[in-house]
């Protein structure tokens, strides 16, 4: 398994204190360990397979769905949840927006419109805009975007990551609806979450 380019700093930090702490204090050493073994995880980036279906909107992101309505699908991302958020459709990025915000728990319904958050809109070869958005969390402090307007990205693509619990909104174009309800999980990049009806 692959890791995120973001996480490296982290990993190398945690593994310098981590071995200046055994050396002083073996013991001490396990929480090193600990956190080293947990920032490994948060940044792993595994290879996804999107479904071959244009008439589908996969998964932006790994997690729980907690809005699933004709006007949006939300997913929350717990620290344990892979954070490498992907595209839902296939397209040229038509916009990237990024708006400072407050640092709300990403659960909250205010925290899509108050928190730090990152609006991406992807034109797909026939339809209308798709827009999906992350969003920064209570813990979460960075996004990390890493597409730019007029880029071509496939569906299931990377556009980035958010670091340490977060949020990802995805609004449904007209014509599409729902095929996840609240409580699912969903995997980012594979688990279609809308269709066109």
């Amino acid at each position: 398994m692959t890791l995120d380019r973001a996480g490296w700093p982290f990993v190398l930090g945690l593994g310098g204190f981590t071995l200046a702490v055994f050396w002083f204090v073996p013991l001490l050493a396990a929480v090193g360990v600990v956190l080293l073994v947990f920032t490994l995880n948060f940044f792993r980036d595994p290879e996804r397979r999107a479904p071959e279906n244009h008439e589908a909107l996969i998964s932006p992101a790994d997690g729980r769905v907690i809005r699933a309505d004709s006007g949006r699908v939300s997913i929350f991302m717990n620290v344990f949840d892979v954070h490498v958020c992907r595209s839902p459709v296939a397209g040229r990025v038509t916009s990237v927006e990024h708006e400072p915000g407050r640092f709300l728990a990403a659960m909250k319904a205010e925290a899509s419109e108050q928190n730090e958050r990152t609006t991406i809109i992807v034109q797909p070869i026939s339809g209308a805009p798709v827009r999906f958005v992350l969003v920064a969390g209570l813990v979460a402090r960075r996004i990390v975007c890493r597409v730019a307007a007029g880029r071509e990205l496939l569906a299931g693509q990377r556009v980035g990551i958010i670091r340490f619990g977060s949020r990802v909104d995805l609004d449904l174009p007209a014509g599409t609806a729902p095929a996840v309800g609240v409580g699912d999980r969903v995997v980012a990049g594979e688990t279609v979450v809308a269709r066109r009806v």
